[in-house]
């Protein structure tokens, strides 16, 4: 409740945030406090859907933030797609909320299938005109280059993929973005943190595109 009260403040006096987890259960407050009356599009770079259901006794955990961002009708799934998905699994049901609530969802099989140009393009048809959020768990990106995680998976981007990716979501009506799940003390090189800190950098800088085209143009819708 007190992120959600400190980002519906910040929406309110005009500022646009670009934030850090934290685990991924951090975005399901920020969505409360900046989404205004209608749900918004959300782009999702992730090896997990995190759209799971109760864990533990418990609907709030960063399995689940995207699944309950749904229910409050935080976030359209018809606007969401996620990129990245893979790992290993021991109940389907976790990405079954993904598919049966109409999200894009783009395993690493398909990425590298399409290429990060056609990526880009599929990322522009689901999200449209209409606001939007972008979301960027680093445990998207191979180990390689993210192994201070919680929940690290083989197999996917390449920080190169992931810069191309973001800075391709330009021209789109960004009102936020984050970047979580960095861990320090998993990785005492610091690779992580550099890494975590340029894809911030790569999202502030989009987002800051989307203000000042708000800007030139009117109100946000």
């Amino acid at each position: 409740d007190e992120i959600a009260a400190f980002f519906r403040h910040l929406h309110a006096v005009g500022v646009v945030p670009v934030s850090a987890g934290g685990d991924h259960s951090v975005t399901l407050p920020i969505l409360r406090g900046i989404t205004a009356a209608n749900p918004v599009g959300l782009i999702h770079f992730d090896a997990h859907c995190d759209t799971g259901d109760d864990y533990l006794g418990s609907k709030f955990h960063h399995g689940a933030p995207f699944r309950r961002a749904v229910e409050e009708g935080l976030i359209d799934p018809q606007r969401t797609i996620q990129i990245g998905i893979r790992g290993s699994l021991n109940d389907l049901d976790i990405w079954k909320f993904s598919h049966d609530s109409g999200m894009r969802v783009i395993y690493m099989e398909e990425f590298y299938e399409m290429g990060v140009k056609a990526v880009i393009g599929e990322i522009h048809r689901v999200i449209g005109e209409g606001p939007c959020y972008l979301t960027f768990d680093v445990d998207g990106l191979d180990p390689v280059y993210a192994p201070g995680t919680g929940t690290p998976e083989v197999g996917g981007f390449t920080t190169v993929e992931a810069q191309l990716m973001i800075r391709g979501t330009r021209g789109l009506n960004l009102i936020g973005g984050d970047v979580v799940e960095v861990a320090p003390p998993f990785d005492p090189s610091g690779t992580t943190a550099l890494t975590g800190a340029t894809m911030m950098f790569e999202i502030l800088c989009v987002v800051a595109d989307a203000v000042a085209a708000r800007r030139h143009s009117g109100p946000a819708s």
